[in-house]
């Protein structure tokens, strides 16, 4: 398919409407949509699940094998990267405002548009749908180190810990605070702590993977859910952290070390506590290691 053309997917069981729609694209002479048609939801669904090049989903509300509201909130799962507008006829005005609600982008009105009018609802769906997701985007992300902010970590990590729990599978949580954050932003200055939070940010990218969960909670203080680890794996997962902060540190040239406290609880399937609760633990395990880092830095006093 053309780059440069909008890719349009038409799930319309009349002939009489697809000839109708593809009249409209073509009214003003130019190319630039390419359409794809398919008679009922089962078809789109099957389409939508091979190829995710389709950037609007024209869809009537009164297919074959699906009806009303229904048919929307079937094919949402399968179109997170497509704007979708539904298609109502002229009675049924009322049930394409009920869609907005649902999840589509805009409806239109069978015998009430023409040409030009399609044309730019097409394009409006686009730009609103990739504002939605830069907006969303934004609401859950950390602007400086593009991990997760609290909102994103908290929605997503309870939403892993229900299918944990499903699952009968363990996770663990840990909460890490930057260690000597405030000495760096005070001897060095404030871009060179905002360097310490993208770099220990990076840290915790290169010793997880890609379903593991993590966030910036805010300041100098970070999560991650570890999917699916046993509690028996907590002290490989701090030796692991620990090897990667040799090797940042062991760089030539660095201003400071760089390094973790860390609390790490057990999120076991039988945990009933909210996720609120474990993040409130692990930060307390976080910050008696914290406490035990202070102690053992003390100089022992010489007895007489």
């Amino acid at each position: 398919m053309s780059e440069d053309k909008m890719h349009v997917l038409l799930i319309e069981d009349n002939p009489g409407d697809v000839r109708l729609v593809e009249e409209m694209l073509k009214e003003s002479g130019a190319d630039d949509f390419e359409l794809k048609h398919v008679g009922t939801l089962q078809a789109g669904i099957r389409l939508l699940s091979q190829s995710c090049g389709n950037q609007v989903i024209l869809l009537d509300l009164e297919l074959p094998d699906v009806c009303g509201l229904e048919t929307l909130r079937r094919i949402a799962p399968f179109a997170e990267e497509a704007s979708v507008v539904v298609i109502t006829g002229s009675q049924d005005e009322r049930l394409g405002i009920e869609a907005l609600k649902v999840g589509a982008i805009d409806y239109l009105i069978k015998g009430q548009i023409d040409g030009h009018q399609l044309r730019r609802i097409l394009h409006f769906a686009v730009e609103r749908h990739d504002m939605q997701i830069e907006l969303h985007s934004l609401a859950l992300h950390d602007d400086l180190t593009g991990l997760h902010n609290r909102r994103g970590f908290l929605l997503l990590a309870e939403q892993q810990m229900k299918i944990s729990r499903r699952n009968h599978s363990s996770c663990l949580l840990l909460f890490l605070d930057i260690d000597g954050l405030k000495r760096i932003n005070d001897t060095l200055g404030h871009a060179a702590g905002n360097g310490a939070i993208v770099e220990a940010a990076g840290v915790l990218r290169s010793s997880f993977r890609q379903c593991d969960i993590l966030a910036r909670l805010g300041g100098d203080e970070f999560a991650v859910l570890a999917v699916g680890t046993w509690e028996s794996s907590e002290a490989a997962l701090r030796a692991h952290l620990e090897q990667k902060f040799r090797q940042v540190n062991a760089q030539p040239n660095r201003a400071y070390a760089l390094s973790f406290s860390i609390g790490i609880v057990p999120c076991g399937a039988n945990v009933r506590c909210s996720f609120e609760d474990l993040l409130a633990k692990s930060d307390a395990l976080m910050y008696q290691d914290k406490q035990h880092k202070a102690l053992s830095a003390r100089p022992s006093s010489a007895g007489a």
